[in-house]
Parts: C-alpha cells; sequence; structure tokens
C-alpha cells in the first residue's frame, strides 16, 4: 500500500505536466546531458520514472535494472547517476555494494521519506543525493544535477540533522583518541572509578598514596576534557562499547608497579 502511495505521487498526471515543459538546470561543466539508471526490484518503478524522465532533454535513461542487477549495469553502461530505489531500508545495502566500487557512480536514492533515521542511513551508505517521496519529476532532474556538481539538496530540517550528527561523531572520535592516551594506570584508577570507589579507597586497592590516586584522576579528567568523574567513566564506558570490548580486568599485584 506505502509502494503504490508513492508511485502514485510520483507519476501523477500533475508530474508530467511539469516535466513536458523543459527543466530548469544549473549549468554541469562538461555535460549538457546526464545519462541516467534506474534501479528498482519494482516494475513500475523501473518503467515508469524511465518514461517520464525521457522527456527531460537534459536526462538520458541508459537502462533500467533491478537493484542485484546494478552492479553489473553500471560496468556496462557507465551511466553518470544510479537512481536508487530506497522505499525499503533493505535496499540501501544495494547502495552500499554501488558506493564501494572504484570508480564509484553517484547515487541517488528516490523514495525517501527524510525522517532523521533515513537521512543517517543514506549517509552511511554514501549516496551522493536523495529524493522525497513526494518530489516531482522535474525535481529529479534537479536533485542528480546537483549530486553530479557535489552539491546535496535537502530541507533546513535535513541540514540540521546531518550536521548535529557530524557533531556527534566528532565529539565521540575526540573522546575515543583521549581514551586511548590513558596510561595503564589511568585506564586501571578510571574502571576503579566506574565502580564506585572512592580515592582513598582506589589508593588502598593498588597499594599507592591518595594523593598519588588524586594526580591522576586529574589527568585523567585533563585527557577526556570533562570536569567530572562521572562524565569520565561515562566516556570510557562508551569508547570500550565502541571497541567492542569489556570492561578492563583488574591487574595482578605484581603489574601495579
Amino acid at each position: 500500500m506505502e509502494s503504490g502511495k508513492r508511485a502514485h505521487s510520483i507519476f501523477s498526471n500533475e508530474s508530467q505536466r511539469r516535466l513536458d515543459a523543459p527543466a530548469e538546470t544549473p549549468p554541469l561543466e562538461g555535460k549538457s546531458v546526464l545519462s541516467v539508471l534506474v534501479a528498482s526490484e519494482v516494475k513500475l518503478f523501473q518503467d515508469g520514472i524511465a518514461a517520464l524522465l525521457d522527456h527531460a532533454g537534459c536526462v538520458r535513461i541508459v537502462g533500467t535494472t533491478s537493484l542485484r542487477q546494478a552492479p553489473a549495469k553500471v560496468a556496462q553502461l557507465q551511466p553518470d547517476i544510479v537512481l536508487l530505489d530506497a522505499t525499503k531500508p533493505a535496499n540501501l545495502e544495494h547502495a552500499r555494494a554501488l558506493t564501494d566500487r572504484t570508480p564509484a557512480p553517484k547515487v541517488v536514492a528516490f523514495g525517501v521519506g527524510e525522517t532523521a533515521t533515513e537521512l543517517l542511513a543514506l549517509a552511511a551508505a554514501g549516496v551522493a543525493g536523495y529524493v522525497r517521496n513526494d518530489a516531482e519529476p522535474d525535481d529529479v532532474v534537479q536533485v542528480v544535477f546537483s549530486a553530479m556538481r557535489g552539491e546535496l539538496v535537502c530541507s533546513p530540517r535535513a541540514a540540521a540533522t546531518l550536521y548535529h550528527h557530524l557533531a556527534l561523531l566528532s565529539r565521540d572520535s575526540c573522546s575515543e583518541s583521549s581514551s586511548s592516551s590513558l596510561s595503564k594506570r589511568e585506564l586501571q584508577i578510571a574502571v576503579l572509578l566506574d565502580r564506585g570507589l572512592s580515592n582513598k579507597e582506589i589508593a588502598r586497592a593498588l597499594g599507592i598514596q591518595a594523593t598519588t590516586v588524586k594526580n591522576h584522576v586529574h589527568n585523567i579528567l585533563d585527557k577526556l576534557n570533562v570536569r567530572r568523574r562521572g562524565e569520565a567513566t561515562a566516556r570510557l564506558r562508551s569508547a570500550l562499547r565502541r571497541r567492542g570490548a569489556e570492561r578492563p580486568a583488574l591487574p595482578r599485584a605484581k603489574d601495579l608497579s
């Protein structure tokens, strides 16, 4: 039912009337016509989108294909753009297979709802652009030309979503890098902090002075760029989860000297 609604949106009569007029696209250096391969498991999408875009003088449909056969078709036809059906999240695995190629074609996904989950999945798959599920065919032309120029057509809300995610990735990367710079003793103390031990308790457990523990804790906070012990242990746990690791084991006594 959902696919039927999306097909109706893409193949509406109003869409056809808009496409009958020449699409206005910004100039693209060295190319006035883009070659496009349409990839979908739904024959209706393959033929319908190909038929509609054939009316646009600046786009040439070089073929249609199933998602599974897309890599072979790309090698054979060498299109500028692969217009890929993204109405199902699992379809993005095929996008990754294309963007991992060398050289990789520009992949533009269509049928996108522009939710945060979809946007992040598209970015992870390496797509160069996307077409919303309520877009008109001349919008598709605009998106594929923008993708060829290395530009992303998206709403301000989508841009904010991607920007926020990039900030989180940058922060997590810095946190992981900082946690890997902890010395063996600092890591041991961080583990004990995470278990709720006070400086005095840690000192007794490791057989060192409480002032030494305090200095180590200060260094841990500096390296992780945090102010509180709880923040330090939270970042440590996050870094360990990303590495697929468990909490480090407590060292043997002979290893603590």
